[in-house]
């Protein structure tokens, strides 16, 4: 198995922000945008859904967005990323998450190239924001973690173990300088996290894909207008 794709988790289910994988940023879903972003590393994009029912609407998204699908386990997601691995044959996986549609377009290449030049079971950037990271992981290195793992944190958060195992070889590399903004939180995990994504969006076309960079930016001045209002606010 040497292929390498892009397996993207995606589930209705979230606990802080329910069905948020289907909820509409800019004229697009959360999923539509990771998937819209992660086609730019050129690589098969399967989505790996859960088998409840309430995730067939992800299933029926993905495909529409021209996205494969997998359907397995909802609460042991890495005996999920292990069933797609082995259903699409994928020998190296560059583990993705939708809940983080403004995910680095280029970071697939990067942490895949990094991962075969040393030769290492796992590769993550570090100084990203949160949410514009992925990770590059061995089926090999998941298999093993599955058979270690003895913690549900573990079965839960799929690298857990490979990357603080000494058993496993995980390098986590400097991202690009330009891109270090490790304070900066681009994810959607809550309502809060959501409303501030969508104003960000608000300063693109709908049809834009803006680099990391741009998007970083445009962050920068939205906070600090957000810190002038609060400022106004209190003196008014």
């Amino acid at each position: 198995m040497d292929r390498t794709a892009i397996i993207l988790q995606a589930r209705m289910g979230s606990r802080r922000l329910p069905g948020k994988s289907l909820m509409t940023l800019a004229g697009r879903t959360l999923l539509e945008h990771c998937i819209a972003r992660l086609e730019a590393a050129d690589l098969p994009i399967v989505v790996a859904t859960t088998d409840r029912p309430e995730d067939d609407v992800i299933d029926a998204a993905a495909r529409r967005n021209g996205a494969l699908v997998f359907r397995g386990s909802s609460d042991d997601v890495l005996r999920r990323y292990i069933d797609a691995a082995r259903t699409f044959e994928i020998g190296t996986v560059i583990r993705a998450t939708a809940d983080n549609p403004l995910v680095d377009p280029d970071g697939p290449r990067r942490v895949l190239e990094l991962a075969e030049n040393v030769r290492a079971d796992h590769v993550v950037e570090c100084g990203l924001p949160v949410g514009a990271a992925v990770e590059a992981v061995t089926l090999s290195a998941l298999e093993r973690a599955q058979a270690l793992a003895t913690d549900p944190y573990d079965r839960e958060h799929v690298t857990s173990l490979v990357r603080r195992d000494v058993r496993f070889q995980s390098l986590r590399a400097m991202a690009p300088r330009t891109l270090r903004r490790p304070g900066l939180r681009l994810t959607v995990d809550t309502q809060d996290d959501f409303d501030f994504v969508a104003r960000l969006l608000e300063g693109f076309a709908s049809t834009e894909l803006p680099p990391l960079g741009a998007v970083i930016q445009a962050a920068d001045q939205l906070l600090v207008q957000n810190v002038v209002r609060q400022r106004l606010q209190r003196g008014a």
